[in-house]
């Protein structure tokens, strides 16, 4: 039997072997146009660059992030709070239920409705695809979908009077496009009650990756009609852990070295609202905590006509301002700009402006000025009586978490909303490595976007001061300093449910789900950005506190919050992006009153060419931050609920879908997750990434063994490659170079999946 170690070992003195491989390819019978070489791969990819560049000026080019690449390593790792829960806080102790995707109608968005009433809804989201990345996206049906920023081309059956596709070249898809006529036929067929949007979408290279599913004998010209219309593949998804069912009961909350606890631990009772510990307010004015608005050495110059220039408490120059009548948006530009007067001529409050003007009804703004806007002034002043002790922040290198009340993250954010923040207006050497948090940049502008992300916050104010919330929510910053050694690692891999429909935070209810995060975590949340975390951010806004307190994240880093609620449903994406309604979530809460919804920023790194990704240090570094954010220190793997996740550090990062879907897989697995993946209606991804992770668990392939592959295609395929795509496509070299090993060891020769401690 051939060893693993040998295999990557082996001579890759790139010439013969790179003749070799393509040789074993044709023998095979694949199609040549699957090996061209990487000269023939660049004429093609010149044409299909012209055909995106609609696209990345409207979906890449949408997200305001600060795609900074980071450096630097962390040294210190210490114990963590508990992470998982087992008790549950709910009516009838089961599961909550959520709205079934297939059945739910979408609507392209409605003004900001003064009801709080439910309607039965799923948001819909879409694959980020890189520019770069030779994948091909399967044309499929869905509803409400135009718009979302993804590259389309409409079927035959959609196409406006005078369209004609006759004249386009035939491609290897061509049979897949007139499948998916058949089957918008068949939609309208059955369903007349409302209007279904057929899309086929582009194939970004249609001759590199045709040859994916040939490798599995099963070319997508030959697809059967079962396999082609199923929607989910792989572990049903009700048979995946998920919180608080997997969890173990946690601990009495109290505070710890490395947890500071903003309430009062000793009165915590569910269904009350949370008592601020101390009982009065701890001033303090350093580097190591949260600068406040209402700290008497928050100071604010003034001139005076004896003394000249002297300084007075901006904390009083605040609530006065705040407290004036308040009748239009001019009003609260003029209350903002009385206490940040040197930003005066560079703030614009367009789009507040455009808000209250155009886009709310009449009686709708009455209420904004009338009752919404007040109550958020005196939550915002109310920061000295709730947010009593100092917050600290989560600088590099701290394994630290803090709690806090959902009562006093509002009033955070209702300071963020006035722009409270003293020394958080510019980016200063003070601040320069954290993410805004005063809102006026939102303000700035007349975007649709900006627009809709104020709907969206204000129908969360509305019912944070209308209903005080009674939860807890904690923040957690993890840096790890050991990590596997994945080319020796002897872990199989775990279960993969993997589909093309539903969404991270609807489907993936109860599992830890990804954030696909800037390094300043929210990334253009307060801006113009809208894609993955920014939406995120927008339906939990308390996730936008973390941008308070969390400095950019190291390569070893990640951001973990543990209690948010949703408050809003949407539709769309990015330029599509829509506030729908409210929305009220019935996730269960742990003992510690948080809502079982466990979120993790990972920041994936940025890449302006395709074949950038694959050196194995590139690679290392992307296991080490899913691992990171998966690996929870001293809890068994019984107790962790799957990952859910999709296509992270994919679109404006620049990642191939396939490749990255593989490195989460692997990470998974060392952490002892399963994993439910979302590609966003991405059925062609769904079908490779199933196909492969079943070919190699099969095959008893271990992490490890995998690790190898991986740099045997960088040295084998990329390393020595002149243009910007791989003569052979990943996977396909996978299917070859692992389908001709000898047998697989036994499973008594491997490690189970659950993973012990990482090493140095």
């Amino acid at each position: 039997m051939m060893e693993a170690e040998s295999l990557v070992s082996a001579d890759l003195n790139s010439e013969e072997t790179r003749n070799h491989l393509l040789k074993q390819v044709q023998a095979d019978g694949k199609d040549s146009a699957s090996i061209k070489t990487c000269n023939n791969s660049n004429k093609s990819t010149d044409r299909s660059d012209q055909n995106l560049s609609v696209m990345c000026d409207s979906q890449l080019g949408s997200s305001n992030m600060n795609c900074e690449q980071i450096s630097g390593s962390a040294e210190s790792e210490s114990g963590l709070v508990d992470y998982p829960v087992n008790r549950v806080n709910s009516p009838n102790g089961q599961k909550p239920s959520k709205p079934d995707c297939r059945a739910a109608e979408i609507s392209t968005g409605k003004t900001l409705s003064l009801s709080l009433n439910e309607a039965s809804c799923i948001t819909q989201d879409v694959e980020m695809l890189s520019p770069q990345s030779p994948t091909c996206k399967i044309s499929t049906c869905k509803e409400s979908m135009e718009g979302t920023g993804a590259l389309v081309t409409p079927c035959s059956t959609c196409l406006t009077p005078g369209e004609n596709t006759s004249d386009k070249p035939d491609t290897p898809d061509t049979r897949a496009k007139e499948q998916v006529g058949e089957r918008c036929d068949a939609a309208a067929v059955e369903s007349s009650a409302h209007k279904t949007d057929c899309i086929a979408s582009s194939v970004l290279n249609p001759v590199t990756y045709q040859q994916e599913n040939s490798w599995t004998k099963l070319p997508k010209s030959e697809l059967t009609e079962d396999r082609r219309d199923k929607l989910w593949m792989g572990t049903p998804v009700d048979e995946l852990r998920r919180m608080p069912l997997c969890g173990h009961p946690l601990p009495h909350l109290k505070v710890a070295p490395n947890h500071y606890v903003m309430i009062r631990t000793d009165l915590l009772r569910e269904g009350e609202v949370p008592m601020p510990y101390p009982g009065k307010f701890r001033d303090t004015w350093d580097d190591m905590a949260v600068k406040m608005p209402c700290s008497e050495k928050n100071l604010f110059p003034v001139e005076t006509n004896q003394d000249g220039n002297t300084v007075q408490s901006r904390w009083d120059l605040i609530c006065a301002a705040l407290e004036s009548e308040c009748k239009s948006s001019l009003d609260i530009r003029d209350a903002i700009l009385r206490y940040s007067t040197t930003h005066a001529k560079r703030w614009d409050f367009t789009a507040l402006n455009v808000l209250c003007t155009d886009a709310l009804e009449l009686n709708e703004v009455q209420q904004l000025f009338e009752v919404l806007l007040p109550s958020m002034v005196q939550l915002a002043l109310s920061a000295p009586h709730l947010c009593t002790q100092p917050i600290p922040l989560l600088k590099q290198r701290m394994n630290h978490s803090v709690t806090l009340s959902q009562e006093q993250l509002a009033c955070l954010l209702a300071n963020a909303f006035f722009c409270t923040y003293p020394r958080r207006n510019s980016r200063k050497a003070e601040y320069a490595n954290y993410p805004d948090i005063n809102f006026y940049r939102l303000f700035e502008g007349a975007s649709p976007r900006k627009i809709e992300k104020l709907k969206t916050l204000l129908c969360y104010f509305r019912r944070v001061t209308e209903s005080r919330p009674t939860g807890l929510v904690t923040f957690t910053r993890q840096s790890l300093t050991n990590f596997p050694k994945w080319e020796s690692s002897r872990t199989l891999l775990t279960r993969l449910h993997i589909t093309c429909e539903g969404t991270i935070e609807d489907q993936g209810y109860g599992m830890l789900q990804v954030d696909f995060a800037n390094r300043l975590v929210g990334g253009g949340v307060t801006g113009r950005g809208l894609v993955q975390e920014e939406i995120r951010f927008l339906i939990n806004p308390e996730l936008i506190a973390s941008r308070l307190f969390t400095e950019a994240l190291e390569h070893n880093e990640c951001l973990i919050i543990t209690g948010t609620e949703q408050y809003s449903k949407y539709s769309g994406y990015a330029e599509s992006y829509k506030w729908k309604e409210s929305h009220k979530d019935e996730t269960p809460r742990d003992d510690w009153q948080r809502r079982c919804t466990e979120i993790v920023a990972l920041d994936a790194l940025k890449y302006r060419h395709f074949l950038e990704q694959f050196p194995p240090d590139k690679m290392t570094r992307e296991l080490n931050k899913a691992y990171c954010g998966f690996f929870r220190p001293g809890v068994n793997s019984q107790y962790l609920s799957a990952v859910a996740t999709g296509n992270w550090g994919c679109g404006a990062f620049g990642g191939d879908t396939r490749l990255k879907a593989l490195l989460q897989i692997m990470a998974a697995a060392e952490s002892g997750r399963d994993m439910a993946y979302f590609t966003f209606g991405d059925a062609d991804l769904m079908r490779d990434v199933s196909d492969l992770h079943t070919f190699l668990t099969d095959r008893a392939v271990t992490v490890g063994k995998l690790f190898g592959e991986l740099k045997q295609y960088f040295n084998v395929v990329c390393k020595n490659c002149s243009g910007p795509l791989p003569d052979v496509s990943l996977y396909g070299f996978l299917y070859e170079r692992l389908s001709s090993d000898p047998e697989p060891a036994e499973p008594s020769e491997i490690t189970a999946t659950t993973p012990g401690p990482p090493t140095d």
